[in-house]
């Protein structure tokens, strides 16, 4: 296809891509937003909470990452189906998905409660009493809600792959509500501790699983769960696990490496814990731009491989990247020129306070040059089925740079907490080489094919 061509067989108009992407942005803003409120009603109830909550939201956010693997072999495989025009394909597909997700889910669930203290001993079993009572019953509340995040995940997933993430952020809307609600009931007037905070968690991840769920079986959505006799397809299962096995390898690896790093953190002490804690909500506000794009990423580029069109698979991901910059350089301005009002709004001690200050500057800083390359653009690699290198990279960098890095100039040179984070910006540095290096080689276009 020409260029003249290309632009009379635009798959997404201006009008469609902003609407694709502005409510993808709202809504990783109302999350990250909501994560951030959560963390200051924590920490009113004191450091050995904030800390337990966020030593056990590292392994949470791992667990949930292979479920976001899974709706994204999902979603790229509905996406190029839509992009064929195989609607009855991606249909079928959808439910294939929906219940893979939720048998895997529902064991993972079973594991987390019967080998809870098991499990932060093994990660983190040098925290003191208070902090690893606080993570035990943290734990073992969020882990009722993982087969409900791994529907949730899946049904968006799908309905992003047909462009309607306007759904995704009014589910959103209500799950972000009633966990907001639900934290202020459950911390300052029934004074349950983290229970306030992990109950109604669990409730809003009910409710908005739910209502994905029975909206996928209305038939006026062009991705529909069909009302027929349910069997497990092996070749569409194989098609979405082509790309969530190496993708949940991946960002289970990256995760377990977070958890490995935050269990490096956990041996500095409370303070550090803490700080990292704080940092990381900032961070990922940092983050929005980057997460919403990644996301959009999968359905236009999973849509222009279905299209058989190269020309625009260059075409938006050039697009999507240039709108990804622009966001994360303003978003980040932003954040590091109000940071210390900011800071005051969470009610910590002044060591803790300066530390986070100083983490989030390493991080924001240089989140707007290196993010974007290092984790956004393999997205597109991914949505072109070439998943093995972006896995194969990503394994590598976190164990040689993220883990290796961190113990040396954390521990090993006394850095602590500020040498775990500048490990981290050297791992962006390597991967950000490597993809961009793929990209211009042109490899990934031989994996360019409806599979």
């Amino acid at each position: 296809m020409n260029d003249t061509e290309m632009k009379n067989n635009y798959l997404f108009s201006p009008v469609e891509l902003r609407r694709l992407i502005l409510p993808l942005v709202l809504e990783q803003t109302l999350v990250i937003t909501v994560g951030m409120v959560d963390t200051m009603m924590v920490s009113s109830v004191g450091e050995a909470a904030v800390s337990g909550v966020s030593l056990v939201d590292m392994l949470v956010n791992l667990i949930f990452s292979v479920f976001a693997a899974l709706a994204t072999g999902g979603a790229v495989v509905t996406s190029q189906y839509l992009g064929a025009g195989k609607q009855k394909e991606a249909c079928h597909s959808s439910r294939q998905l929906i219940v893979t997700t939720a048998v895997f889910s529902l064991a993972v669930m079973a594991l987390c409660i019967a080998a809870c203290r098991p499990i932060l001993s093994f990660f983190f079993g040098s925290i003191e009493a208070d902090v690893m009572e606080n993570a035990r019953l943290y734990m073992l509340v969020s882990a009722l809600s993982f087969p409900f995040m791994g529907i949730y995940g899946a049904a968006s997933a799908l309905f992003r792959s047909m462009s309607n993430s306007m759904i995704v952020l009014q589910s959103s809307l209500i799950m972000n509500a009633i966990n907001v609600i639900g934290n202020a009931v459950g911390i300052f007037v029934l004074h349950m501790g983290v229970l306030g905070v992990a109950i109604p968690s669990l409730l809003s991840r009910i409710v908005a699983a739910a209502i994905l769920y029975i909206l996928l079986h209305k038939p006026t959505y062009e991705v529909h769960i069909v009302r027929e006799k349910f069997h497990f397809d092996g070749r569409v299962i194989r098609k979405i696990l082509y790309i969530g096995i190496p993708s949940g390898i991946e960002s289970g690896i990256f995760q377990l490496g977070r958890v490995a790093v935050v269990s490096i953190i956990s041996g500095f002490g409370t303070v550090q814990i803490a700080a990292n804690g704080v940092a990381n909500s900032l961070d990922s506000m940092g983050c929005i731009m980057g997460q919403a794009m990644s996301l959009a990423m999968i359905t236009v580029i999973g849509q222009c491989v279905g299209a058989a069109s190269l020309a625009q698979v260059k075409y938006y991901t050039k697009k999507l990247m240039m709108i990804t910059y622009a966001g994360m350089i303003v978003i980040n301005a932003v954040i590091l020129i109000s940071l210390p009002q900011i800071l005051k709004l969470y009610g910590l001690s002044a060591e803790t306070t300066a530390l986070s200050q100083q983490l989030v500057w390493i991080h924001d800083g240089l989140a707007m040059i290196l993010w974007p390359v290092a984790f956004v653009l393999p997205n597109m690699m991914r949505a072109c089925n070439d998943v093995r290198y972006t896995m194969v990279i990503s394994i590598f960098s976190m164990i040689a740079f993220r883990i290796g890095l961190s113990l040396i100039m954390g521990v090993n040179m006394g850095m602590g907490a500020v040498g775990v984070w500048w490990a981290m910006i050297v791992d962006w540095i390597f991967r950000s080489t490597c993809f961009v290096a793929r990209y211009l080689r042109g490899t990934w276009r031989k994996f360019c094919v409806l599979r």
